[in-house]
């Protein structure tokens, strides 16, 4: 096992893996921002390294400075964490060209699976079932009107190098096209520097699920279940769940098997999501992140394992040592995403948070690395809190998270909570009747 690693992330998720460390008998490093000088998890890390000023691209972003102060440590391994470099093929590289583990997917596997018609071509290659869509990138409009024809209005419109929500646009009717196509372009060039783009159906009133797999580099490869993440604003998501309240046993198995068998294939190593959108009873693949997701601690209590552990574990060169059989999915889990906006107008909150209570009891986690005291900086994410719930049935756990979310204090900043609050009163997701446009809707904003 490695002695000590650099946690290459910040907030939440750096303190998460710190402390699955701390379990192993594993030494951390943290870097971080001046920003983030007083940050949690540079408080609790054995040693801490400032990597530059409050720009990620001059701090989290700086491979230069995170490689430097590896070496500096003498670390044994780098984790990257969510965001920032998790999924960029070339630090992956020179992580491992500096003679250090990278804490996670193969530098080939995140390149394949990181522009998203190679990770389509990919997929439909590995038997995952595809939206109908261009092969790759359309080249000119008159190609994409045709094959906008040939598909069948409506039509999504996507950057290759997409993500987040950003470079996508739907398009109703051939008269819209051309239109949504320069506007796509446009806004991939200016937030991927790449103005490819391509083309897929637009489902009406799909769900959006994701399966989270673990493999070992070895061919062995498990699933843990999927999450329901078709509560979104923006495609930003709001709310997750586990398992999804739309899918059956039966469908369950069919996707975990599609998964597992594809990327056993390919003997993918680690942590991975792979996104579907589902809809008539169908599945169709969205993407793959090549790493820890957001929501990844709902997965985690259903199916009790701690899967920043198993990264640890299966990048030592370790055999997962159990196979799909010795997964047991127990009752259910939600996760509220806490944010530092305005619960209506979502306009970011930054500033020092006076008051600070975290919810306890049976079933109930609080990922997060805000204290009273701490100043939000308005510089990053807005995500300041994760609120996970278990129950033995989605009933108790959303009778536990409406205690959790009354008990749950966040003073001087604007938080979600409230927005929350008020979702899981809603009769529609009461009955886990919604789709990825419900929350908009519900909101008013589409």
């Amino acid at each position: 096992m490695f002695e000590k690693i650099l946690i290459a992330n910040r907030g939440e998720i750096a303190l998460r893996i710190h402390r699955a460390c701390k379990e192993m008998g594993i030494r951390t490093v943290a870097v971080h921002s001046t920003a983030d000088q007083d940050a949690m998890h540079v408080r609790l890390a054995d040693e801490s390294v400032c990597i530059g000023p409050p720009a990620s691209s001059e701090s989290y972003l700086n491979i230069t400075a995170i490689l430097s102060a590896a070496t500096i440590t003498g670390v044994d391994a780098i984790h990257p964490g969510i965001g920032f470099l998790s999924e960029n093929a070339k630090f992956a590289e020179m992580v491992e060209e500096h003679g250090f583990v990278f804490i996670g997917p193969t530098p080939e596997h995140i390149s394949m699976m990181g522009d998203k018609i190679t990770a389509r071509n990919e997929a439909m290659k590995l038997g995952i079932p595809c939206v109908p869509g261009s092969d790759g990138a359309v080249d000119n409009d008159v190609e994409a009107i045709d094959l906008a024809a040939d598909i069948g209005y409506p039509v999504i419109i996507k950057a290759t190098a997409g993500g987040g929500g950003k470079g996508m646009q739907v398009a109703h009717s051939a008269e819209e096209m051309a239109g949504k196509l320069s506007l796509c372009r446009s806004e991939a060039k200016a937030a991927f520097g790449n103005d490819a783009v391509y083309i897929e159906k637009y489902l009406g009133q799909p769900r959006h699920i994701e399966v989270q797999v673990l493999g070992d580099g070895q061919g062995n490869v498990v699933h843990l279940g999927e999450r329901d993440c078709s509560l979104q604003r923006r495609h930003q998501k709001v709310l997750e769940e586990a398992p999804s309240p739309a899918l059956n046993a039966e469908a369950r198995a069919r996707i975990g098997k599609t998964v597992t068998d594809a990327l056993s294939k390919i003997k993918y190593r680690s942590a991975g999501t792979i996104e579907f959108l589902y809809e008539n009873g169908e599945f169709y693949f969205i993407e793959m992140n090549t790493r820890l997701q957001v929501e990844h601690p709902i997965s985690e209590m259903v199916c009790d394992i701690d899967l920043v552990r198993e990264q640890l574990r299966v990048a030592t060169g370790a055999p997962l040592g159990y196979g799909q059989d010795a997964i047991r999915m127990n009752g259910h889990s939600i996760e509220c995403r806490i944010n530092a906006e305005h619960p209506k107008t979502f306009i970011p909150s930054p500033g020092r948070i006076t008051d600070y209570h975290a919810p306890g009891g049976l079933g109930v986690r609080v990922d997060s690395a805000i204290y009273s005291g701490y100043a939000v900086p308005p510089y990053y994410d807005s995500l300041i809190a994760k609120l996970i719930v278990h129950g033995s049935t989605r009933n108790e756990c959303l009778m536990r998270l409406r205690r959790a979310l009354e008990e749950f204090v966040v003073g001087g900043v604007n938080t979600t909570i409230p927005l929350h609050q008020k979702l899981i009163s809603e009769p529609d997701f009461l009955n886990g009747d919604y789709d990825i446009h419900w929350l908009e809707k519900w909101m008013g904003e589409e």
